[in-house]
């Protein structure tokens, strides 16, 4: 399934969209029968309530939605989405007294609310699409290459483990490098060891489904990127195993694998002009006899030595090795994205994508774009002083310190220890809605692309 705006020379049927405020003056000019109609059915313009207008012939003419006030729009990101389900197919323009940043909105919010997973529902009935056109002043090819790397991120993390194993992580990313025409390699299985990736192989060596490490290079002008996705197809804690309520979810531990190639999808199909890196260390954490054990002592990629004080806590021992190798060569920006922490759900909640970087120009760069692309960031603290809670003493680093306080900032210090480069992002995202949002059904979402795509020019000097 593909995004898509309506041809924009095609026949098409209006939606009205009215502020709540606004509801008198529209109501003025219309006819009669309308204006009744809709006081009958005590439409009062909240935020995507929304009324079919009919023809004459009692067919629909055209629609009216709200759009609420200051506060509900607020309150609710892509609120008019609401509104796009109850419409009929066919083409559809809006109109209203609406800014270009809030028909951004509207037109993204459609685009997003069209996904639908029903790849294991064969006989599902999908409704007729209603297509919008893409609104005077508004960027359709943005737009569009938005919502198509989110239908990317979500049908990754959307698929279960049993489809969605290292394998077919890895047949998913060379789809888009062969699209996009790409190089990609792939080091899997005990080549791992012989070409220094020792924590990608101790974390993935007891599935069957062998670890591997998945690079990518795209373009050829402009400053290098580098993307590093956690890539954990599934994480049953390994020998600190998971109770069943804390495996429901980890299908979607490969969240930062899936959100970094919807943002690469994203940088491709825009063409912009910097050089592209997307390292996945794409591994399943399970148990058998020659897994990782509780206090095994691992030299890193870098040479750092790591105390496994918890092998539930693997995603951050497979970036640390991939952040290293991306390290090794000049690269103007580092990020890496993963489902990390429990910690940070608790510090901000399912909605907000919290960040890290000592980088205060990539910091205010990312807060301006978050708000542009509609994609709620929150910048974290690296705090110094928790340094040493990281450093156990028998080894320089601790996997997963017993501190207990603050474990999404020290599994953030513990990343930093890996990446010698000055300008340094990463994300500690949820992938998840856990209830149906508008344009944000429950599963999968992306979060944190949109706010680096339109962050990337300033970040970089564009």
């Amino acid at each position: 399934m593909t995004p898509a705006f309506a041809d924009s020379a095609a026949p098409s049927r209006c939606l009205h969209i009215v502020p709540a405020d606004r509801l008198d003056s529209f109501l003025e000019t219309l006819p009669e029968p309308a204006r009744q109609w809709l006081r009958s059915t005590r439409f009062e313009g909240g935020l995507g309530d929304l009324r079919l207008l009919p023809a004459a012939d009692g067919q629909v003419d055209s629609a009216v939605a709200g759009f609420g006030t200051p506060k509900t729009r607020r309150r609710t990101r892509f609120g008019l989405a609401r509104a796009v389900a109850g419409l009929p197919g066919g083409t559809w323009h809006i109109d209203g007294p609406l800014g270009i940043a809030e028909k951004t909105e509207i037109a993204l919010g459609w685009l997003l609310s069209q996904y639908r997973f029903d790849q294991y529902r064969p006989d599902a009935k999908r409704p007729e699409t209603a297509l919008l056109k893409c609104p005077e002043g508004c960027d359709p090819a943005l737009l569009t290459a938005m919502a198509e790397g989110e239908y990317l991120t979500r049908d990754l993390i959307n698929t279960p483990a049993s489809d969605m194993g290292p394998a077919e992580l890895e047949a998913a990313f060379l789809e888009l490098a062969d699209r996009f025409v790409a190089d990609a390699s792939v080091i899997g299985g005990d080549a791992l060891l012989d070409r220094n990736f020792p924590l990608i192989h101790a974390v993935g060596r007891a599935s069957p489904r062998y670890p591997r490490l998945l690079d990518m290079r795209w373009g050829e002008r402009g400053p290098l990127v580098t993307l590093v996705g956690k890539g954990v197809c599934f994480d049953t804690g390994g020998l600190n195993i998971k109770p069943s309520s804390g495996m429901s979810l980890m299908k979607k531990d490969m969240g930062g694998a899936a959100t970094v190639l919807g943002l690469a999808l994203m940088v491709m199909r825009l063409n912009l002009p910097i050089r592209l890196r997307v390292l996945i260390p794409a591994v399943e954490n399970v148990i058998s006899g020659n897994a990782m054990k509780p206090k095994d002592i691992i030299t890193s990629r870098k040479g750092l030595t790591v105390e496994v004080n918890d092998t539930d806590a693997e995603g951050r021992l497979v970036l640390a090795d991939a952040l290293a190798y991306a390290c090794e060569e000049e690269t103007e920006l580092v990020i890496s994205m993963a489902t990390l922490t429990g910690a940070a759900r608790v510090a901000v909640g399912p909605d907000i994508a919290p960040f890290y970087t000592d980088d205060p120009m990539a910091a205010a760069a990312l807060e301006t774009a978050a708000q542009a692309g509609f994609d709620p960031v929150w910048r974290m603290p690296l705090h110094d002083p928790y340094e040493s809670v990281i450093e156990p003493g028998v080894a320089d680093l601790d996997n997963a310190p017993g501190f207990g306080f603050a474990g999404s900032i020290t599994a953030a210090l513990f990343l930093r220890r890996f990446v010698d480069k000055p300008r340094y992002v990463h994300f500690d995202i949820y992938a998840h809605t856990p209830t149906d949002a508008p344009a944000r059904p429950k599963g999968a979402v992306g979060q944190g692309a949109r706010a680096l795509l339109l962050g990337l020019p300033a970040m970089l000097g564009l």
